[in-house]
């Protein structure tokens, strides 16, 4: 299709982009936010293994040599499996995930999350409809 054709008369776009509203893929198939989700959990995980080693060899500079490094663990592990499980689904996959899971596992940070909108009953739907 020639852009001639794809400019109609009065000066619109004839077609639709679909991919405009996706969020760029920043490092490793990450997201923006995903990367920084990724990152603060990692940060988090440094910090906890950070402050016992420190305080075990009495040296300070061990905490943000912690952080650094798993940050960059986390980025590279948690990018290939976050990638893994992103195949194939829609972009708000991971996000409604976190919502279904924290609704489930913690029912009081629900309405913290958004997760008390979702639908969590399993079991068999029916229509009631009857057969003539």
């Amino acid at each position: 299709m020639s852009s001639a054709q794809l400019i109609q008369a009065d000066g619109t776009v004839a077609f639709l982009p679909h991919r405009l509203n996706r969020h760029p893929v920043v490092v490793r198939g990450l997201s923006a936010d995903e990367l920084w989700i990724c990152c603060g959990l990692s940060a988090a995980l440094g910090l906890t293994v950070g402050v016992p080693l420190a305080s075990l060899l009495s040296t300070v500079a061990l905490v943000p040599t912690c952080i650094v490094a798993a940050i960059a663990l986390g980025v590279y592990v948690g990018g290939g499996v976050l990638r893994r499980h992103k195949r194939g689904r829609p972009d708000t996959w991971l996000y409604r995930y976190l919502q279904w899971w924290l609704a489930s596992h913690y029912p009081l940070l629900a309405g913290w999350v958004g997760g008390h909108t979702l639908i969590t009953r399993s079991g068999a739907w029916s229509v009631r409809r009857e057969a003539r």
